[in-house]
């Protein structure tokens, strides 16, 4: 299953014209995907508050992570102040799978944002969050956060904004977006052999773990006919036709 470097802004002060900074609201807003992101089997690793861009960058870098994802809402130029509106998403140019993640996100957030023609997807090589790190990078930038309504819109949309991002990572790793639930216990039922843990639910997905009768599972969520399940320390589907719940 994939893992992601989950990194919101650093920036305590960068202030909110309605309240708050880009620091908090960025958190809040991870705090708002990580059920999504745990009901789905993205795993992630999180910078904290007390860090800055270079020391997340670095910390992302000590990884192996399938995509890094910075989280920030922006501020207009001096002399424009509270007058500009619309997201950025942003890639580093070379980087292929970058600017594929970035795009599927930037359409996606049309679909939420209020001008959807003021969302897109650019390259750039002046972010260090996307030039400095190993990682396919996107760095996002949520509204203009000296904008009454941009402002307002992120505080009153944290849920759905972080729906819109997980859905749009499932979309990238081609998994499926799966709502939290309550997790449940299952038993491994096969007559032969072992049940397969896959990376995705289609049986010709790559192998993760194999589980033999028996074994016990914590199935975090339902797609179809397979679980998403946690064995050991590996989350990946198998097929409910083998598992018996407890």
């Amino acid at each position: 299953m994939p893992i992601i470097y989950l990194s919101p802004s650093t920036q305590e002060n960068n202030l909110y014209v309605s309240g708050g900074s880009e620091e908090y609201w960025m958190n809040r807003l991870a705090d708002a995907m990580v059920p999504y992101l745990d009901a789905s089997g993205i795993r992630y690793t999180r910078n904290t508050p007390d860090m800055t861009a270079a020391s997340s960058i670095t910390a992302s870098n000590r990884g192996s992570y399938d995509l890094h994802l910075a989280l920030h809402s922006n501020a207009a130029p001096e002399g424009r102040y509270g007058q500009v509106r619309g997201i950025l998403v942003f890639y580093y140019p070379g980087s292929a799978k970058g600017r594929r993640a970035a795009e599927i996100m930037a359409e996606n957030l049309k679909r939420i944002y209020p001008i959807p023609a003021l969302v897109r997807a650019e390259a750039t090589t002046s972010i260090g969050e996307v030039r400095k790190v190993r990682a396919p990078a996107v760095f996002l930038e949520l509204g203009y956060h000296d904008n009454p309504d941009d402002a307002a819109w992120v505080k009153n949309q944290l849920e759905l904004i972080a729906q819109n991002l997980v859905s749009s990572l499932c979309q990238y790793f081609g998994i499926p977006f799966l709502t939290p639930v309550p997790e449940r216990q299952g038993v491994v039922d096969v007559s032969w052999g072992s049940l397969n843990i896959r990376s995705r639910p289609d049986r010709t997905a790559p192998i993760l773990a194999r589980a033999y009768d028996g074994a016990r599972l914590k199935i975090i969520n339902q797609w179809q006919g397979w679980y998403l399940v946690r064995f050991g320390s590996v989350t990946g589907y198998a097929s409910g036709d083998y598992i018996t719940l407890l």
